[in-house]
């Protein structure tokens, strides 16, 4: 019994190795052949070590290895990306807090179908909305500018923050609520000092969810920057397809890198708390 075990747990080590070597070996070559030059690329083996360390292909992707238009190096895309995911980020997870809290414990008449209108927007496919978005961001000031583009994604990501909280809230017992209200709690001071302080696995969730999302968001940055707003998705895809009489793989494969390095870090750094959070109120009782 004891030996079928232990065939049965190496079986299933095998596989999950197996499948990490097949999703690693990607990123392997990426990295390795980020840190060869162009010579080295076109007359050596893809999965070789560089021969020597070379970090001129990071230079030129993040400093200026685009010349044409619109594309100056990865660097200030990198910081539009920055100026414009950590605000929406914040201001997303914060309204789909309060939208869950409202929608799951203090229930109004009209609370289900507007919740389940609200669902709508987890399945809709962003395409249908990017004419009539155009046209808000016209009346408002707000095309090809930064803070369009935390808006929409502001609104982009509602529907799903309102249901990550909204589902987490729903397992906290109204008992809190009512006791608190007895006491002379209102609303402001129920939410603050009571739902908030239990609500940091979903909020860990909501904001990796939303991080992600954002960074990595192509098509409402193609769609609403101009050319001093564009994110870091849009000047990859604008290196990348830079006419050039030789293709500078290195050079790609260094910004392929660079744009996914902060999500990268952040599923690192916070990924346990992503997955706890995923697992929180899962059980209610």
């Amino acid at each position: 019994m004891t030996a079928r075990l232990s065939f049965g747990r190496m079986a299933v080590y095998a596989v999950l190795l197996l499948a990490a070597f097949f999703f690693l070996v990607p990123m392997y070559v990426m990295l390795v052949t980020s840190l060869k030059d162009a010579q080295e690329i076109r007359s050596g083996n893809l999965l070789a070590l560089p021969q020597s360390f070379n970090l001129d292909a990071w230079h030129s992707a993040w400093s200026g290895a685009c010349t044409g238009i619109d594309c100056n190096g990865l660097r200030p895309f990198f910081w539009n990306s920055v100026l414009m995911t950590v605000p929406a980020v914040l201001i997303s997870t914060a309204w789909g807090a309060l939208n869950g809290y409202v929608l799951s414990l203090w229930k109004f008449r009209g609370s289900e179908p507007l919740f389940a209108l609200l669902l709508f927007g987890v399945f809709m496919p962003f395409q249908v909305v990017l004419l009539p978005m155009s046209q808000v961001l016209g009346w408002l000031g707000l095309s090809s500018s930064i803070g369009g583009l935390v808006l929409v994604h502001c609104l982009a990501g509602l529907a799903s923050t309102t249901l990550f909280f909204r589902n987490y809230y729903a397992a906290i017992p109204r008992e809190l609520v009512n006791a608190a209200r007895i006491d002379g709690a209102g609303f402001w001071q129920i939410f603050l000092r009571v739902i908030l302080p239990m609500s940091t696995p979903i909020i860990m969730v909501t904001l990796i969810w939303q991080f992600t999302s954002i960074w990595n968001d192509f098509l409402f940055g193609v769609a609403f920057s101009g050319t001093e707003s564009k994110p870091i998705t849009v000047g990859l895809n604008n290196l990348a397809n830079t006419s050039s009489s030789v293709k500078a793989y290195n050079v790609d494969m260094a910004a392929a890198i660079i744009a996914g390095l902060p999500t990268m870090a952040l599923y690192i750094l916070a990924g346990q708390y992503f997955v706890r959070g995923l697992t929180a109120g899962a059980v209610k009782g």
